[in-house]
This record gives C-alpha cells, sequence and structure tokens, in this order.
C-alpha cells in the first residue's frame, strides 16, 4: 500500500536495455506498463535489433518515455545512458527478458518513502523459465557492504529500486564491465547507503539459451575480482579463496540450478501448488 502522505509521489524510472530480444521484450514492456504505481518513466534503449523488436517497440511507443532502436556499446552503455535521461527520483533497470511482478514499483517506493534513510531496497526474485514458469527461488537475503566484499552479493538485480541521490553520488556504471557491473555498483552504493532487504517477491529472473546467466556467466567471477583489487582486496581473502575454488569446480555449476530447481518444484508439490506464468 502506498503512503498516505499528501507529498507528491516520487517518480520512478525504469530502464531497459535490449538486443534481438523479441521472444521476451513484449512480456518485460507489460510487466512495467501494467505496474499500478501511477508515476512511471519508462526508457528502451535497443541496441538496432533486428528480430522484431522494433515493431514491439512501435506498437507500446505512445506508452513508453522514450524508446531508441540504434547500435550502442552494449547493455552497461545502454544503462547508463538511459539514467542520464532519467527525470526520476528513484531508478531501477529491468533486462528485456525479465519481468516484474504485479505491485513490485509500488511496493519498493512506498517502503522507500517509509525509510528515507535507506538509498536502496531489493526485494525476492523467482528463476523462470522461457515459458515464465517459476523454477527457483533466487537466494536473495540481507547484505551489507562487508558481505560484498566477501562475495556474497544475494541481490537480484531485477528487485533492485535506488534513490537517484544515490545514483549521482557512485554512477555511472563502468563501461567496461560486461558480467558483474551490478555487483560493482552494489559495492559502491554499499558503501555511502544501507541496503534494505524485503522477502516481497518482486520479480523474474528468466533463464534461457541465450542468457549470460547460462552461458557466460563464469565471465563475471574475473570482474569481480577487479572490483575487490581495486578496492584495495587481497588475495589472502575469502573472496579471492572462493574464486580459485569457483575456477576448479566451473565444469559442474549448472548443476546446481538443477539441484535448486527439482528443490522447488517437490516443495511446491508438497504444498500443492501448480506452476503458474507470473513467477510465483
Amino acid at each position: 500500500m502506498l503512503s498516505a502522505s499528501r507529498e507528491p509521489l516520487p517518480l520512478v524510472t525504469i530502464v531497459t536495455p535490449s538486443f534481438n530480444q523479441a521472444r521476451f521484450l513484449e512480456a518485460a514492456i507489460e510487466s512495467v506498463l501494467t505496474q499500478d504505481y501511477p508515476r512511471i518513466e519508462y526508457i528502451v534503449l535497443d541496441g538496432g535489433s533486428t528480430d522484431g523488436s522494433v515493431e514491439i517497440l512501435r506498437k507500446h511507443a505512445n506508452r513508453l518515455a522514450t524508446w531508441v532502436s540504434e547500435p550502442d556499446w552494449g547493455q552497461t552503455e545502454a544503462i547508463n545512458r538511459g539514467f542520464g535521461m532519467a527525470h526520476g527520483d528513484i531508478l531501477a533497470w529491468l533486462n528485456s527478458d525479465d519481468v516484474y511482478r504485479p505491485g513490485a514499483v509500488g511496493e519498493a517506493v512506498a517502503y522507500l518513502q517509509a525509510h528515507p534513510e535507506i538509498g536502496m531496497v531489493h526485494g525476492g526474485a523467482n528463476y523462470i523459465d522461457e515459458a515464465g514458469l517459476a523454477v527457483a527461488r533466487f537466494p536473495s537475503a540481507r547484505t551489507s557492504h562487508p558481505d560484498l566484499r566477501r562475495g556474497a552479493p544475494r541481490i537480484a538485480q531485477q528487485a533492485a529500486f535506488f534513490r537517484t541521490v544515490v545514483w549521482e553520488m557512485v554512477g555511472p556504471l563502468d563501461p567496461t564491465f560486461h558480467y558483474a557491473m551490478d555487483y560493482d555498483l552494489w559495492v559502491r552504493i554499499s558503501a555511502v547507503t544501507t541496503l534494505a532487504y524485503t522477502p516481497a517477491l518482486w520479480a523474474g529472473f528468466r533463464l534461457h539459451g541465450e542468457s549470460k546467466s547460462m552461458t557466460v556467466a563464469r565471465q563475471c567471477w574475473p570482474e569481480m575480482m577487479r572490483v575487490h583489487f581495486r578496492d584495495g582486496g587481497s588475495i589472502f581473502s575469502i573472496l579471492y579463496a572462493k574464486y580459485l575454488v569457483r575456477r576448479v569446480v566451473e565444469p559442474v555449476m549448472p548443476l546446481r540450478m538443477v539441484l535448486r530447481r527439482a528443490a522447488f518444484q517437490s516443495l511446491r508439490r508438497l504444498r500443492g501448488g501448480a506452476p503458474d506464468a507470473d513467477g510465483r
């Protein structure tokens, strides 16, 4: 429920970077446009897709604050450019293969309004499959700057909302990062404000054959190590030890998601629930 304050509701700017994700793009757009929060500025920046994405953007153009389809330097550059266009008091980005849960934006705004000392809040998320069915719960949890420096992000990027004033303090994203730019941002944000967590389910994190999380996840850890050493980290640290272990076990890491999915489905059966298409 939104705050009863008579102060104007804050404007929320959401940026979606996209490139050749037509089969998921409309679901992402609809998940934003159907939010019950009344003050959303929605910007979609497409990298010059040739798969029908432009037709989807034209279809929704009258409900988007801005949309562009032209070659760019990738996801990180697109997010930075989108936030550079933003007028909102609160910022978030939603990748074109992910979705928001109904009510997510309003709940995030209500939390930040109720806790003016908090610069960022993140909620829960489910992993979803290509059809939008929940397959496992993302392991979100409360985290902090020391936790992040130890390699425990526990943040579903899709379910994170932060104040523009915080972005202005620590942004933009490092354009040389392509896989761990969100981790880098969380480290920088957590250095200047507390990160709040609520278990409310706010997003669906889609796993599919072309997603970075499935195809090039191993590239994330070297970028995390860049953050670690940039900020004075040592090889004699928990994070560096995790990095070394990760390199050894990388070939069997996909098994972790298989086990997570099996556990999630078993729990659903025990509760007598059926799969649904909105990430619950």
